[in-house]
């Protein structure tokens, strides 16, 4: 007869084959009765809601939530493709989040399909899904994926996204600038006319330096006989020209090259104390080059 390690072992084992198929989320039905209540006692199993579940470590103590975070995004795109099979999406201000390499996991993760019941659904430490009944775009071109998440293209989430988002989450948005080019987002911005967005999105553009891309749209826009204005500033904080566009396909550079231009005048005369960052070397050149001479460190920062 087997003894209690013995049968962990075997319940372990048809743990590991799930894990081995690349499976986060754990369904009831994809382990026995027998081997999921052995495992949830030996500490192995987390449950999220009635009956899904994901790995936790039997040193855990109790509230602990890193197993949770760490496999939240895994976990939404297991249920939500068993939900709703292909027929769904992140909404567009998550996708743009996504594109732009954050990985925050969100209180209320917003997500669109037609087979939406229009509820909130519990999740464990606090968070949930909040699923609303929408259309997701039809053209196969306008959705991607993202780690296995069915999120808006990029041009389809700048597009889509709520003016305030611009202002919101400036930093993403100008992570994310980088990677679009005019002739992507503008077969979006012809079809129905949409002028403001256009216009914004040419603000957008123009703001972190890429010209030529904020006038390719409104030229294109005014020959179609759209009228569009060009809009006020949609992103408070500055950004130098050129930025994005030398930063092509640099997203998680990016998003630290922005964060480090935003703070870098209100700690310039700290920065003889610290080595250069490798994302940022002609900024900081030029802003050491303004600064007033510092003798030591050590008399710096007393």
């Amino acid at each position: 007869m087997a003894n209690v390690r013995e049968k962990l072992a075997d319940s372990l084992a048809a743990l590991e084959a799930l894990q081995k198929r690349g499976q986060v989320a754990i369904r009831s039905a994809e382990l026995s009765r027998t081997n999921r209540q052995r495992l949830l006692q030996a500490g192995y199993l987390q449950e999220v809601i009635k009956g899904w579940y994901v790995v936790s470590r039997p040193s855990d103590t109790a509230g602990e939530s890193t197993a949770w975070f760490s496999s939240f995004w895994g976990f939404c795109a297991s249920y939500l493709n068993t939900r709703f099979d292909a027929d769904w999406s992140l909404s567009p201000e998550q996708s743009l989040l996504l594109h732009a390499g954050d990985r925050t996991v969100p209180q209320r993760l917003a997500v669109r399909s037609p087979k939406a019941r229009n509820k909130i659904t519990e999740l464990a430490h606090g968070t949930a899904i909040l699923e609303t009944r929408a259309a997701i775009p039809r053209d196969r071109e306008a959705l991607a994926l993202e780690d296995g998440l069915r999120v808006f293209a990029l041009p389809a989430a700048l597009a889509t996204v709520a003016p305030g988002f611009y202002r919101q989450r400036t930093l993403d948005v100008q992570a994310v600038l980088a990677n679009v080019d005019a002739q992507d987002i503008l077969p979006l911005l012809l079809d129905g006319g949409r002028t403001v967005v256009a216009g914004r999105v040419a603000g957008a553009l123009r703001h972190v330096g890429r010209h030529q891309a904020a006038d390719e749209i409104l030229a294109t826009m005014r020959s179609a006989g759209f009228d569009v204005q060009r809009r006020p500033r949609s992103m408070p904080c500055h950004c130098p020209a050129g930025y994005a566009a030398n930063r092509r396909g640099w997203r998680d550079c990016g998003r630290g090259g922005t964060r480090w231009r935003t703070s870098l005048p209100n700690t310039c005369h700290l920065a003889a104390a610290f080595p250069p960052p490798m994302f940022c070397f002609k900024p900081w050149t030029r802003c050491m080059s303004r600064m007033p001479t510092i003798r030591s460190p050590s008399r710096a920062i007393k």
